[in-house]
């Protein structure tokens, strides 16, 4: 373990020095990489400085152990050495963790689109359900949501809804929502009162910024026109909305949130880099993909993920077969139990990788 940490900081002492170089400092891809180097190993360095406390403090009890007469210091630096010997154990545990290659993307925002899936109105409406309980959690997490574009259902909630959630880690942790989500009620428009099955597919994206995709202004195509929806006179009245057109893949992006135009032409480019991008990173999910038993973090939105089910307010997540009854909570955006439990299932996954 220690072999292993002081290589780490050899790396570490590299990329500070480098981060202080003159011509590095203005290669601006090049430093923003070398800054998040630097964040993910600072916790590693960190438990570092610890271990090597840890491992000095042993010997010295055990100098003093073996060394001293005194029956009474004796007895303490016995209760010491065992004391350390369980800290050093518990930390050697974490450091294992924190030695896991992280997803490159984890620490990146997330672009989430929601679509109404099966089941007509009722699943325009459970996609509405859907994107509420998203905001709810992002405000328990002091992320901020950013509308791209919504299509609105004829009974309410979404068709579809893309939002950009901005926030330290974002994508990190909503990566684990994406797939198939379906849930068991008794619609809004069901008369007769039985329960029907419907579902929503929800995509989760790390979104890429300028340094991770070039996009010739050559390659794509730029239409304005007036925007629909609520919003007032201004919105439908200008040409602020925006549809951007990547002629050699055939990507469109539409965003008309904002009354700006150069704020929707500024969202649609985000997307459209991030959609681009994807193109690339679902080369390294279907890799993972054949690594790992379970489907955790794959990126299959194909995939059947979670049940809503309302008579017997339960909420089951079929990656984990873990099952919550409390329908309600969850829906007010208590996700957070679920995405740690997902989360030490992939973990475990890593951790089998990393040792076989």
């Amino acid at each position: 373990m220690l072999d292993k940490l002081e290589a780490i900081k050899l790396k570490f002492d590299d990329i500070q020095k480098e981060m202080s170089d003159p011509a590095v400092i203005n290669d601006m891809k090049r430093f923003i990489k070398l800054n998040k180097d630097f964040k993910e190993l600072t916790p590693i360095m960190e438990a570092y400085e610890r271990y090597k406390n840890i491992l000095a403090n042993f010997d010295n009890a055990k100098e003093i152990l073996y060394n001293e007469k005194d029956e009474e210091f004796r007895a303490m630096a016995k209760e010491e050495m065992e004391s350390l010997n369980n800290e050093k154990e518990k930390l050697e545990e974490d450091v294992r963790m924190m030695l896991i290659p992280a997803d490159p993307e984890d620490g990146k925002n997330a672009v989430v689109e929601i679509r109404a899936g099966t089941g007509g109105d009722e699943a325009s409406i459970f996609a509405g359900d859907l994107y509420r309980m998203y905001t709810k959690y992002c405000e328990t997490k002091r992320w901020k949501i950013d509308l791209i574009d919504f299509s609105e259902g004829t009974m309410g909630g979404f068709k579809e809804i893309i939002f950009n959630v901005v926030g330290d880690g974002a994508y990190g942790q909503m990566k684990y929502e994406s797939g198939v989500h379906r849930v068991q009620r008794v619609p809004q428009t069901e008369t007769q009162g039985r329960v029907h099955t419907s579902a929503a597919t929800v995509a989760v994206l790390p979104e890429a910024d300028e340094f991770d995709v070039e996009v010739k202004p050559s390659d794509v195509r730029k239409d304005t026109y007036c925007a629909s929806g609520p919003g007032g006179q201004s919105v439908n009245t200008t040409y602020s909305a925006i549809r951007l057109t990547h002629v050699p893949s055939g990507i469109v992006v539409i965003c008309q949130d904002e009354k700006s135009q150069m704020k929707n032409f500024e969202k649609a480019m985000k997307v459209l880099r991030t959609r681009l991008y994807e193109m690339e990173h679902q080369k390294y999910l279907d890799e993972i993909s054949k690594k790992r038993k379970t489907m955790v973090s794959t990126g299959d939105r194909s995939a059947k993920i979670r049940t809503y089910n309302y008579a017997q307010s339960r909420v089951t997540d079929h990656r984990i077969n873990m099952t919550i009854y409390n329908l309600p909570v969850v829906l007010d955006g208590a996700v957070q139990p679920l995405i740690d439990a997902l989360q030490l299932a992939e973990n475990a996954e890593r951790l089998k990788e990393a040792v076989s």
